[in-house]
């Protein structure tokens, strides 16, 4: 259960300093004299946002977005020799590398900053951060996970780019507490760039998360439930505020690479990695390492950090069949963990059954034995048995070798193909295309540039993730909510 809160108040501000640009024409610096007091705006974004001036509309074409897990000083370790001692222990340490980071955020100046293991459980540095950026020109959004973890989110966004619509917190309340935030905002940049109509939505829904560490390969599926919350909020949303048109950018932290079922869950329901877009890269299992962003607490590096795209125009397909697909690829992998082939996992599934199928009863025994149900992060009761459903094509309540082969053993996350033959159909032409306004993206970059290929610098001490920065170019697209499934 995802309980998602309202809050009350949002902090805006207005512009000031100029900054030296990381990238060039792409985050604009504000006009000189432009030292505006910051003030409060309710959540709802309610204030309006000042247009900036003409001169500046060539830099403000393109808006970027930043994503970076910062490392809470309560987790770093200072000792490998004694773990129990952290940077949270002395001020000094913890306050000139989160100086430092403040100072590189702050001379990028990107459009919207997400960072994750934010110290909210430290007043200090919390107002460090709020205060700065403040100053800087950005509305700032703070959320703590739960159970008082002493860490969390912290959503940036720049005043000249975006007008807060709404603001939403995702507590999943679940074994890794764990939670996200959801943006809603309309682009206040000129429509000179985009040579859009004065009709024309210039809305973007952004999220910030970060996913629960793979400990174990149990924990697989705490993970997927987490990404699959997030999708059926963010679905939810777009449907109740008429938003089909609206284009979705995932950031965050997902603590897994281009190999695992969250990456091709995401892939599934239409999104795509912009940091692979800009450099071409493929999901094939040739340029699944050709970056990586962190280098964990065991030493294995790893590329882990998105930022998801997905435009109004791609296609989509059920997000339940999506979710399906992923779990029983889960339980293939944990079958196949036993050195089962196809024939012994599903031998392994049936029991001691005298016919050659599985009843549920052996189904949901199996998964037990495979540590998929009977822990607080499996799967429930109902996710079992929405999957032993799909599972029974012909509804017959067994799965003979035949659907099982089909349905679990040979089941994948599938990109959602476009429904070519939709032109084609009589109902074509009697939804009127609607023009939206989605992204291109136009540059990606990860900083310490090591990591762009595959190493990580033993000097770097900023973190032990990369930064991630992505530049988007607006652009012009037709939509037909006809062709996005859910909406």
């Amino acid at each position: 259960m995802v309980a998602v809160v309202e809050p009350a108040t949002a902090n805006s501000v207005g512009g000031g300093g100029n900054e030296a640009n990381m990238f060039n024409g792409a985050i604009p610096r504000p006009p000189p004299g432009n030292d505006a007091a910051c003030t409060t705006t309710t959540a709802t974004g309610q204030q309006a946002t000042a247009s900036p001036p003409s001169s500046m509309a060539d830099e403000l074409c393109h808006i970027s977005c930043t994503t970076f897990n910062i490392l809470a000083p309560i987790y770093k370790r200072l000792d490998k020799q004694n773990q129990s001692l952290r940077e949270s222990d002395f001020r000094a340490f913890w306050l000139s590398r989160n100086q430092m980071i403040l100072e590189w955020l702050l001379m990028e100046r990107t459009s919207i900053i997400c960072l994750q293991e934010f110290w909210t459980g430290n007043e200090e540095l919390v107002h460090m951060y709020e205060d700065k950026l403040c100053d800087a020109g950005y509305f700032t959004f703070q959320l703590a996970r739960t159970n008082n973890r002493g860490d969390g989110l912290l959503m940036a966004v720049h005043k000249d780019y975006f007008r807060i619509l709404n603001y939403r917190e995702l507590l999943f309340n679940d074994f890794g507490d764990r939670v996200a935030q959801l943006l809603h905002v309309q682009l206040t940049i000129p429509s000179s760039c985009s040579n859009r109509k004065n009709d024309t939505r210039q809305e973007l829904l952004i999220v910030n998360t970060h996913l629960l560490f793979p400990h174990n390969s149990s924990l697989s599926i705490a993970r997927l439930h987490q990404v699959y919350k997030i999708l059926q909020y963010v679905e939810t949303y777009q449907r109740e505020n008429k938003l089909g048109g609206v284009p979705v950018v995932l950031s965050g932290d997902w603590n897994g690479s281009k190999r695992g079922r969250v990456y091709k869950f995401l892939r599934s329901q239409g999104f795509a990695s912009s940091y692979d877009i800009a450099h071409k890269y493929t999901d094939s299992d040739d340029d699944a390492h050709r970056w990586v962003s962190h280098r964990n607490h065991r030493g294995n590096i790893c590329g882990v950090d998105f930022i998801w795209l997905r435009n109004p125009n791609e296609p989509t397909k059920p997000l339940k069949t999506s979710w399906a697909e992923a779990a029983f690829g889960i339980i293939k992998c944990q079958l196949q963990k036993g050195s089962l082939n196809d024939s012994d996992a599903f031998a392994f599934l049936k029991a001691d059954n005298p016919g050659d199928f599985i009843t549920y009863s052996s189904f949901c025994e199996g998964l037990r034995q495979v540590h998929l149900i009977g822990l607080p992060y499996g799967l429930s009761y109902q996710e079992t048995k929405d999957l032993w459903n799909q599972a029974d094509i012909d509804g017959n309540g067994i799965i003979d070798y035949e659907e099982f082969k089909k349905r679990i053993w040979n089941s994948s996350c599938r990109l959602a193909q476009r429904d070519d033959n939709y032109a084609e159909s009589p109902d074509y032409g009697k939804e009127m295309a609607e023009e939206v306004v989605g992204f291109k993206v136009k540059d990606a970059v990860l900083f310490p540039r090591e990591v762009e290929r595959g190493m990580w610098p033993e000097n770097y001490s900023l973190s032990d993730h990369a930064r991630l920065t992505v530049i988007f170019s607006p652009v012009r697209m037709q939509f037909r909510t006809a062709e996005r499934v859910g909406l």
